[in-house]
């Protein structure tokens, strides 16, 4: 069978799995790296414990039935010996290996890879400067008509549970590997959009806090909001394009009915990607505002200074004169001369208040 590339799935941890494997041949997937493997035939999951080689052999020789492995973060090693067994590309593989890909979907001959990237919402009291909100994770999927191999890298996400759904659901699981590819796309995507709900509150906080008296937002705040939106954008935006190959039927063969699932993933992720492309847009804004609010502020500090300055500047004026010590000053031999002069300097300066802060500089 010709090598051909897959991507790996990513999501909510929740701690690895035990491989479900068998006494007499389970050694050799019985590794770390190895959550669960197993048989399907026609939706129902085989008993028995087996090796990669025999699952494999099973898979091809019986109708209706494929292979799921699941792998969280497993050893180059490990993914290297699957690769030999299940003909996977090392190019597909190499991917596999690295760290932070983008969603794609790349064929290898009649293998398909795909590169998914999961998220989770961070749960917080407030938003401070450095706030982590957002926190991504990345799943690789190999993709046949014989097998699927999941290969989940980080601690965002999990695939127990959308192992246990399909699995009740024997009629979906029949639809074969893509029906499971449907269903990590699926429950990757309703992830997306809760954040885009908890978000959607932060947003609605910021804007509040900004235009607050007291401006308890800073700009570092609001663009330590945004750089967490970015990064959630960067994991949901480009998920459009593989699905969109998916759903164009020149490259992956999908049953109506699955095609009518994918088609309904694609619509919640259009969704999610106009509710960033919003939030992005109101926090730009936000930071617009609240540069524009530093500046006013800024200004009336200057008008409140130069109006002190302007106060003090006549008695600095009068004082200045008298400092003089001039033998010909009028007031200089006057009983009453200074104590009049005190007097016109405390006019001036509480005519000039009065007026500075009518106009609005004080």
């Amino acid at each position: 069978m010709a090598n051909s590339g897959r991507r790996r799935p990513r999501f909510v941890g929740r701690g690895r799995d035990r491989a479900r494997v068998g006494s007499a041949d389970a050694a050799e997937p019985n590794r770390g790296g190895v959550v669960d493997l197993a048989l399907y035939v026609n939706g129902v999951r085989q008993p028995g414990m087996k090796s990669y080689a025999a699952l494999y052999a099973a898979a091809r020789s019986t109708p209706g039935a494929f292979v799921w492995i699941g792998l969280h973060e497993p050893g180059e090693a490990l993914l290297v010996e699957i690769a030999d067994i299940f003909g996977l590309h090392p190019l597909a593989v190499e991917d596999a290996l690295s760290a932070q890909q983008r969603p794609k979907l790349e064929r290898y001959e009649d293998v398909t890879f795909l590169v998914v990237r999961a998220a989770g919402y961070v749960e917080h009291d407030e938003i401070t400067a450095t706030s982590e909100i957002i926190n991504t994770g990345e799943v690789r999927l190999f993709v046949h008509d014989d097998f699927v191999i999941s290969v989940r890298q980080g601690t965002v996400g999990e695939l127990s549970s959308v192992r246990a759904e399909l699995e009740a659901d024997r009629e979906q699981l029949a639809e074969g590997p893509w029906a499971v590819v449907h269903a990590i796309f699926d429950r990757v995507v309703d992830v997306y959009l809760e954040i885009t709900a908890s978000m959607q509150a932060d947003v609605d906080t910021m804007e509040s806090l900004v235009f607050q008296r007291t401006g308890e937002a800073g700009v570092e705040h609001i663009y330590q909001l945004k750089r967490e939106l970015m990064e959630f954008k960067q994991a949901a935006v480009p998920l459009q394009r593989p699905l969109a190959v998916i759903l164009d039927g020149r490259t992956v063969s999908l049953s109506k009915e699955l095609r009518r699932y994918f088609r309904d993933v694609a619509d919640h992720l259009t969704r999610v990607a106009d509710q960033v492309n919003t939030y992005d847009d109101v926090l730009n804004t936000l930071v617009q505002a609240r540069l524009t609010q530093v500046t006013v502020a800024q200004n009336n500090d200057m008008r409140k200074i130069a109006a002190w300055a302007a106060i003090a500047a006549v008695q600095t004026a009068i004082a200045g004169i008298y400092g003089m010590n001039f033998t010909f000053m009028p007031e200089l031999h006057w009983r009453y001369g200074y104590p009049s002069v005190l007097t016109v300097m405390l006019l001036t300066a509480v005519v000039l208040y009065r007026y500075l802060r009518k106009a609005g500089w004080l």
